[in-house]
């Protein structure tokens, strides 16, 4: 999932993006693997914290399928 590789290139732990972005780590965790979808304010929090700047919906793309496109 592309949230994660920027999450990780990013070198931020669950809990650092959680903090920043003002979502429990243990919910940027099930988004992460796909086991709930996030609300839209969510996932914008999300994408403004890692300084994504294309669609926040984009965060949830497979990586390989993101890169592609590119």
């Amino acid at each position: 999932m592309l949230l994660t590789k920027l999450r990780e290139e990013e070198g931020l732990t669950r809990a650092r993006l959680g903090a920043l972005a003002r979502v429990h780590p243990a919910r940027v965790g099930q988004i992460e693997n796909g086991r709930v979808i996030p609300y839209p304010p969510e996932l914008g929090r999300l994408a403004e914290a890692l300084g994504w700047e294309g669609e926040p919906e984009r965060l949830l793309d497979d990586t390989e399928v993101a890169h592609a496109e590119k």
